[in-house]
C-alpha cells in the first residue's frame, strides 16, 4: 500500500461537498498543506491516541477495524462532550503496521466517518505514516461562543449534586464477553442482550447533545467517565477542591451487567464505577438546577459535594463494608 494512494482513497471517500455541507466553517479540506476553518471565540480541542494490543485488539474475534474506527473517534469527541461544546473539526493520523491495505484504511474511516455524519463532526485532514502496530492519534476540536458556555472540571461547589447521564458498566460488561472472560450462553444471558452490551464496548456515542443541553441548563461542572467513575469523580474532587460522596446503591446499571459481574464474582456496582469507557457524562450541579439537569439528560443523582475535611479533596463511596479496600479505575502503566 502506498501513502498516497490511500489518501486518494480515502479523500473520495469522505468527499469534498459532504463535509463542505455538514460544515460550512470549513474553509480548505483535503488537497491543502493544511486545513482552514472559519473560527468561533472559543476553540476547544483534545488529542486522543489509540494502539492496537492496548486500546484495542484487531485479532480478537467480533472486532471489525469500523469498530476500531468508530471508537477512536468516539473517545476523543466524548472529551468535547465532556465541555459541552459544540462538535467540529476532527483530525486523524493513522500509523499503519506491516500488512494493512488501503481496503483496511478505507474500513477504519468508514467507521470514522458515520459517527461523524451522526454527530456533525467532520474529519479535515491528517496525516498517514508506517508504524510498528496500528496506530489512530486523533485531534477534535470543539466550539463555543463564550467560557460560560463550557462544562469544567473545577466548578463544583459544596451543596452540588452528583449525576450520571445513564447507566454504567456495559462497556466492561461488553469487553469481558469479547475477551471470553464470562460465556453468555454459560450464565443465561440471552443473545441480544449480550450484543448489546458488546456493541457498548465497540461502538460507544459520545453524549454531546446531553454536554450542550446541560450547558443550556446552566451546570458549569462536568467530565466523561472513560476510566469509570470511581476515578473520574477524583478529577472533579481534586480540580475543585471538594469531597464527593458517592452512594453505591444509587449507581445506575446498565441491563445485563448484573449477571456479568457476578459471573466474575464482582459486586455489580462496584464493577460498574471501575469498568470505564461507558462515555456517560458526570456533572455537578447545585439543588436549584436538579429539575433542569434532569430535562438536560441527567440519568440519576448518585451523590452529593461537600466542603473538604481534614484529609483535603477526596471521594467516598457509601454502601461498602467497612475497611473494603477503595476503588478505582483504569490508568495505564507507562514505561
Amino acid at each position: 500500500m502506498a501513502e498516497r494512494s490511500l489518501i486518494a482513497a480515502i479523500e473520495a471517500l469522505l468527499d469534498a461537498g459532504t463535509q463542505h455541507a455538514r460544515n460550512p466553517r470549513l474553509v480548505r479540506w483535503v488537497g491543502d498543506d493544511a486545513a482552514v476553518v472559519r473560527a468561533r471565540p472559543f476553540c476547544v480541542t483534545s488529542v486522543d491516541a489509540m494502539v492496537d494490543g492496548v486500546h484495542f485488539r484487531t485479532d480478537r474475534p467480533g472486532t471489525t477495524l469500523a469498530d476500531v474506527g468508530h471508537r477512536a473517534v468516539a473517545a476523543a469527541l466524548s472529551d468535547v462532550a465532556a465541555m459541552g461544546a459544540e462538535p467540529g473539526e476532527v483530525y486523524v493520523v493513522l500509523g499503519a503496521p506491516p500488512g494493512f491495505t488501503a481496503a483496511d484504511g478505507l474500513a477504519l474511516v468508514t467507521g470514522m466517518e458515520a459517527l461523524c455524519a451522526r454527530t456533525g463532526a467532520v474529519i479535515a485532514g491528517g496525516d498517514v505514516t508506517r508504524a510498528p502496530a496500528l496506530l489512530l492519534a486523533i485531534t477534535v476540536v470543539g466550539w463555543a461562543d463564550s467560557e460560560r458556555e463550557l462544562l469544567t472540571r473545577d466548578a463544583a461547589r459544596p451543596g452540588d449534586r452528583v449525576g450520571v447521564t445513564g447507566p454504567l458498566g456495559a462497556s466492561a460488561a461488553g469487553l469481558a464477553l469479547l475477551e471470553g472472560r464470562v460465556d453468555a450462553d454459560a450464565i443465561g444471558l440471552a443473545s441480544p442482550l449480550a450484543q448489546t452490551l458488546i456493541t457498548a464496548h465497540l461502538r460507544p456515542h459520545p453524549r454531546l447533545a446531553a454536554g450542550r443541553a446541560l450547558v443550556r441548563a446552566e451546570v458549569r461542572c462536568g467530565i466523561d467517565l472513560s476510566d469509570g467513575l470511581a476515578t473520574d469523580a477524583r478529577h472533579l474532587a481534586a480540580r475543585s477542591g471538594v469531597r464527593i460522596a458517592l452512594d453505591l446503591d444509587a449507581v445506575p446499571l446498565a441491563a445485563g451487567v448484573d449477571v456479568v459481574a457476578r459471573a466474575l464474582d464482582a459486586d455489580p456496582r462496584e464493577f460498574a464505577l471501575t469498568g470505564g469507557e461507558d462515555y456517560e457524562l458526570c456533572v455537578c450541579a447545585p439543588p436549584g438546577l436538579v429539575p433542569a439537569a434532569t430535562t438536560a439528560g441527567v440519568h440519576a443523582w448518585v451523590g452529593t459535594v461537600s466542603a473538604p475535611g481534614p484529609d483535603g479533596p477526596r471521594v467516598e463511596i457509601s454502601g461498602r463494608p467497612p475497611g473494603a479496600p477503595a476503588l478505582t479505575g483504569f490508568e495505564h502503566p507507562l514505561g
